[in-house]
């Protein structure tokens, strides 16, 4: 396929034929056509999660955007008080606590980074707290970091935490934790965190809001397309994905929404991505931005995290037979299967298991340090076991806790 370049633009995209519930045909796309996708399953969604970028909320020098702000507010709530649950994930904090601090830009230190998250969580709370007042609808706050996903205990405890508040009639103001996450262990930006919030509190769809109208073809300046629909991965073949929105106060851009949406579909929830400015219609299932239908289904949480988020420490090296016991026959990782181990890692981290071509087969939590490991490669459990004791006779890397990549 002839490579293409995607470009975000803040401009309201080319006259596009109406495709909604009464009109589900097919669409050409340059050379490709591709089907329309039935967009009810976004206007009629009872759990909805929506992310806002920080581009679209505030700016360096006049902090939030009080406008585009309650323009957020007035759609969203509209949606809750019409009988949706909705979640948002909203980035702006850091952003937000920049002029209060008499800082220019956005910081590139951790410390300060989760100073001024500090100082602008409140303001952007307060802001959104009348907001959705104004329409009767009250807000929460919830900070999450990437361990609430890691550990089975703390991810159930923010499911039960979400799903409470929702059946209460809260709209839940998420966001990463940044005043206490780390370089190591963080989301890295909020278009992931959409994507396993989605898939935590089971929503129906996941809706991706930035200054970023939807996926071109190439420059809108130059005459290209809208991509209004994405039905699989195999729709951005050869796709280059760059950008032309607004830059400075944020960490996203095209890249994470369209990883972000990939994940999403990938796991049963549909996905849109599109502008804030679009919000409205987009809860009203109109045509705008570009569309990702499911591709696959729901998968543990955990696992979701490990395939996309999780830190890898190290290198686990597997001969054939153990490339076609875990990739074909889906089983745990044996000491007897391991050619080589390369990295430094602890029990419980991640790691990559490569063939001796060294591609990439799976991605899994190793139940033994990278010291431990070297005397053990080629050996059975049995012998191991009776060799070294109780304890190395386990999986190197039990099946529960590896994902195919």
């Amino acid at each position: 396929m002839t490579s293409k370049t995607v470009v975000e633009h803040g401009s309201q995209p080319p006259s596009a034929q109406n495709i909604g519930a009464q009109n589900i045909g097919a669409q050409n796309i340059g050379a490709q056509t591709i089907n329309a996708p039935d967009r009810t399953a976004l206007s009629g969604a009872r759990r909805i999660v929506v992310k806002v970028g920080s581009s679209s909320l505030t700016s360096i020098k006049g902090g939030i955007s009080e406008e585009a702000l309650t323009g957020l507010a007035d759609a969203l709530a509209h949606k809750r008080n019409a009988g949706a649950e909705i979640i948002l994930v909203s980035s702006g904090a850091i952003a937000a606590g920049l002029a209060p601090l008499g800082l220019e830009k956005r910081p590139r230190d951790l410390a300060t980074q989760q100073a001024a998250a500090s100082v602008g969580q409140g303001l952007l709370m307060a802001r959104y707290t009348h907001a959705f007042g104004a329409h009767g609808v009250t807000v929460s706050q919830v900070l999450l970091t990437a361990d609430d996903f890691m550990r089975r205990s703390q991810h159930t405890n923010a499911f039960r935490a979400l799903d409470r508040l929702l059946n209460l009639g809260v709209v839940p103001v998420v966001n990463e934790n940044d005043t206490v996450a780390t370089h190591e262990i963080r989301f890295g930006d909020n278009d992931r965190l959409a994507a396993l919030v989605a898939h935590l509190v089971r929503a129906d769809a996941l809706v991706l809001l930035s200054d970023v109208d939807s996926l071109y073809d190439g420059p809108p300046s130059h005459g290209a397309k809208r991509i209004p629909h994405v039905s699989g991965p195999h729709d951005l073949d050869g796709v280059s994905i760059g950008s032309t929105g607004k830059a400075g106060v944020g960490t996203g851009g095209m890249v994470t929404k369209v990883e972000a949406a990939s994940i999403a579909a990938g796991s049963g929830i549909h996905a849109l991505v599109t502008s804030t400015a679009n919000a409205a219609a987009a809860l009203a299932g109109e045509d705008v931005g570009t569309w990702f239908s499911v591709n696959g289904a729901r998968k543990p949480i955990r696992l979701l995290w490990l395939a996309h988020l999780a830190s890898v420490r190290g290198t686990l090296v597997l001969d054939d037979g153990a490339v076609k016991a875990v990739r074909d026959r889906r089983t745990s990782l044996l000491p007897a299967g391991i050619a080589a181990v390369k990295g430094d890692f602890e029990a419980g981290d991640a790691v990559e298991m490569v063939s001796v071509d060294n591609t990439v087969i799976a991605r899994g939590l190793v139940n033994y340090s990278a010291a431990e490991l070297p005397q053990m490669l080629g050996r059975s459990t049995h012998e191991l076991g009776r060799a070294l004791g109780r304890g190395y006779d386990r999986e190197v890397v039990h099946v529960d806790d590896l994902v195919l990549v």
